[in-house]
């Protein structure tokens, strides 16, 4: 017997297995799986008990652990003749995929980890749990699970209800099982030895995994990345999916085997740290944030290309960029850009004075009014900064 799944994506593609969280099926990579199959031949599973998978795939004694778990994916990877392959999981999954990157690193090609955990609460929690729905079943746990799973605000959309009622269709059997699983797991000791390229995943808001979980692997795993998504909560490539999926193109494409530097997907990965370590993290997260269908073409473009090829090349440094992009934006009147890169040229070295001298060299060439507005931009900036009332 192996675990329901479904396979997508072109034949010798590189191979990319998703795995789901406790509760829900295959389905809650629906929203990344597409784009994700344009480029990957995407093996997505489901749980045992879940979706389409028996429950006794994980034994039903207390026993169950997430090796067993592991155990079962490696399984579908030998059935499709694949040695190594990227992993993305989230919550469980995420814990799937941990394991497999501690256990058998061998297997993996690259690893991602979407608000998941290292240790995942105290193991009486998750056996309180598994005798509660082994008793009653999962609607006790469906009547809360949106608060958990969702923002307010998401938690009455279409996508958010479809996998509330993969909740309660869950068989309790296997469910209780995947709880006995995660009362046994804890590899918070072992992320150290992790070695397989690692980015991870958080909601700003998710209450069942915080942000401070996936900082502990991220800081745990060497070189591993972090994104945190603003507005999301526990189930975030579902409630904000471009983020994450472009997050996760970003990451399996650079890692892939066969990726080169000039590849768009490394210059995206280059480009949008460098566009943190210039504009800021919180900058970035809330372009991010607002990022929509429409405007992620957009956004992917102007951090390919702007960041990550023209930034990102040494012929110049960032303070002798920041000089030209401030002359550009006084001589264009680009005022909301300018009040940005005055912060991000703060950031690059330039003092407030060596910013002055640069919007009165514009003065000269560009005009007296642009420069004059531009004096008028940075001071506001530098008194937002100074924590005083904006001057008249």
């Amino acid at each position: 017997m192996t675990l329901h799944h479904t396979l997508a994506g072109p034949a010798g593609a590189p191979p990319l297995v998703l795995g789901p969280s406790l509760g829900t099926s295959l389905t809650v990579w629906e929203p990344q799986s597409a784009a994700l199959a344009r480029h990957h031949q995407v093996l997505r599973w489901d749980l045992p008990g879940h979706g389409g998978s028996r429950a006794d795939l994980l034994p039903v004694d207390g026993s169950a652990t997430v090796a067993d778990l592991a155990a079962l994916v490696l399984r579908l990877a030998d059935d499709q003749g694949w040695e190594r392959f990227g992993y993305a999981g989230v919550s469980l999954g995420g814990a799937v995929g941990l394991h497999l990157a501690v256990h058998h690193p061998d297997r993996l090609s690259s690893l991602a980890v979407v608000c998941s955990s290292a240790r995942f609460g105290e193991s009486a929690a998750w056996q309180e749990r598994a005798e509660l729905v082994r008793a009653k079943g999962t609607e006790p746990i469906a009547a809360t699970a949106a608060d958990r799973w969702f923002t307010r605000g998401f938690a009455g959309h279409s996508p958010a209800l479809a996998l509330l009622d993969d909740l309660r269709a869950a068989d309790p059997a296997g469910y209780a099982a995947c709880c006995d699983a995660l009362a046994a797991y804890d590899l918070r000791a072992d992320l150290a030895g992790v070695t397989v390229p690692t980015l991870v995943v958080a909601g700003r808001e998710d209450p069942a995994t915080p942000p401070a979980h996936a900082r502990e692997i991220a800081d745990g795993i060497p070189g591993a990345s972090l994104l945190e998504v603003a507005a999301a909560a526990h189930l975030a490539g579902v409630e904000r999916p471009e983020q994450v999926t472009s997050a996760l193109l970003a990451h399996f494409a650079a890692t892939a085997p066969d990726a080169q530097p000039g590849d768009d997907a490394a210059r995206h990965v280059a480009g949008m740290a460098v566009r943190r370590a210039v504009l800021g993290d919180a900058h970035v997260d809330r372009a991010t944030a607002r990022t929509t269908a429409f405007t992620a073409r957009f956004q992917d473009f102007i951090t390919r290309y702007a960041w990550g090829e023209i930034w990102t090349d040494d012929c110049l440094d960032r303070r002798t960029r920041s000089c030209i992009t401030l002359t550009a934006l006084v001589a264009h009147g680009h005022h909301d850009e300018l009040a940005m890169h005055v912060r991000a040229a703060l950031t690059n070295g330039l003092s407030r004075e060596e910013i002055g001298a640069v919007l009165l060299q514009s003065a000269v060439y560009c005009g007296v009014p642009a420069a004059n507005s531009a004096f008028a931009v940075a001071q506001r900036v530098f008194d937002a900064l100074d924590e005083l009332p904006p001057r008249a």
